[in-house]
């Protein structure tokens, strides 16, 4: 099939007020006897609109030669779309069968990473506590546990995966479906609970969800899509340049282009171990670097990092049949990936995110 390069190697836009966009390194001043460094400065694309800095892999000292190896295994593995930036520019847009920078698609899972985002929002502005108890929100008798059991389930159990209630019962949501399994915090198991937080934030803020997140995420930062409700879960659809918008601000610790976004210390929280059990999982986010992780579906800890090749530092959205934002901040690169499975299907981690990643590293080291 043939592939649609956008933006595989592209040349620099050079802005009339601009110091450098040659490099993401420190450049040296053009006076041998001066001290001053010039460095390049995050890019942010503006709203509303389709202009988007570009970089070439030349200047990055990139590996021109490894990228068609990339694009072929993306291919290959069912990808509609993948997008690289680096220090919010793009380096590498490409499209497949058919999709194209203007064609929606879902996130799944990755969209948890949106919910945990609003409800950080919602706590800023004073609408809610995380540490607050869910039924203080939404009422009692939103689960069929013992109501003294329901009680210890908090905002951040939901946010960390460790309500408590059977993951094995499918993602139905209804009272009757989310059953006591243990006492919330003891233990964490990937669970659709999660997407109670959407209900928290509408009754906090009298709002619909849709309405808040709107206003108070996705058009400050010119993302567009919708969220569509498909079967038991509300799915988050958008462009692959709307993903990497929120990629961007998650690279930047909540800020876009100086508007902090969402509290930067909340932020740092949803993107480091939020809990003992599952080192690798922060409020809704997954996280690299770690000593061991869990899986959903499992009990089983995994010793080892959550994907191998990728950089320690790397936090990452993860949604089923491969819709990946990595974010790299050592590095200040967003990756972002939507498609088909690329094997079997899954619900976020896959082998297909270490093969993937070994590829990526022979393009950019």
């Amino acid at each position: 099939m043939k592939i649609k390069n956008l933006f595989s190697v592209s040349a620099f836009c050079f802005l009339a007020l601009s110091c450098s966009s040659s490099d993401d390194i420190t450049q040296p001043s053009s006076d041998p006897n001066s001290t001053v460094s010039t460095t390049e400065a995050m890019y942010f694309p503006p709203s509303n609109s389709d202009v988007w800095e570009t970089k070439s892999l030349s200047a990055l000292n990139w590996h021109q030669d490894k990228v068609q190896d990339l694009l072929t295994y993306l291919e290959t593995k069912h990808s509609k779309s993948f997008m690289i930036l680096q220090n919010g520019r793009i380096v590498m847009e490409n499209y497949f069968s058919g999709h194209t920078s203007t064609t929606p698609w879902y996130w799944a899972s990755a969209g948890k990473t949106l919910t945990s985002t609003v409800t950080g929002i919602a706590e800023q502005e004073g609408f809610i506590n995380i540490n607050n108890k869910v039924s203080t929100y939404i009422g009692t008798g939103w689960t069929s546990a013992p109501l003294a059991k329901e009680n210890l389930i908090t905002c951040r159990n939901l946010l960390t995966m460790t309500s408590g209630l059977d993951d094995s019962l499918g993602d139905d949501v209804s009272p009757a479906n989310l059953q006591y399994k243990a006492d919330a915090g003891t233990r964490w198991a990937y669970h659709n609970v999660y997407v109670k937080l959407q209900d928290v934030v509408a009754a906090a803020t009298g709002q619909t969800w849709s309405q808040y997140f709107n206003t108070k995420l996705r058009d400050k930062i010119g993302m567009t899509g919708n969220w569509i409700q498909s079967g038991d879960n509300s799915v988050y659809w958008s462009t692959t340049r709307s993903m990497a918008r929120f990629g961007l601000m998650a690279l930047n610790n909540g800020n876009w282009n100086g508007t902090q976004i969402i509290n930067s210390n909340y932020f740092q929280s949803a993107t480091n171990t939020s809990q003992s059990i599952n080192l690798a999982y922060g409020y809704l986010w997954w996280l690299n670097g770690k000593t061991s992780y869990h899986m959903p579906q499992t009990q089983f800890q995994f010793n080892g990092k959550l994907i191998p090749s990728a950089p320690d530092d790397m936090f990452c959205a993860l949604g089923k049949n491969d819709q990946k934002i990595y974010v790299v901040p050592s590095k200040k690169l967003v990756i972002i990936r939507m498609g088909d499975a690329a094997d079997n299907v899954n619900l976020a981690l896959s082998d297909f995110d270490d093969v993937l990643w070994q590829k990526i590293n022979a393009v950019i080291n």
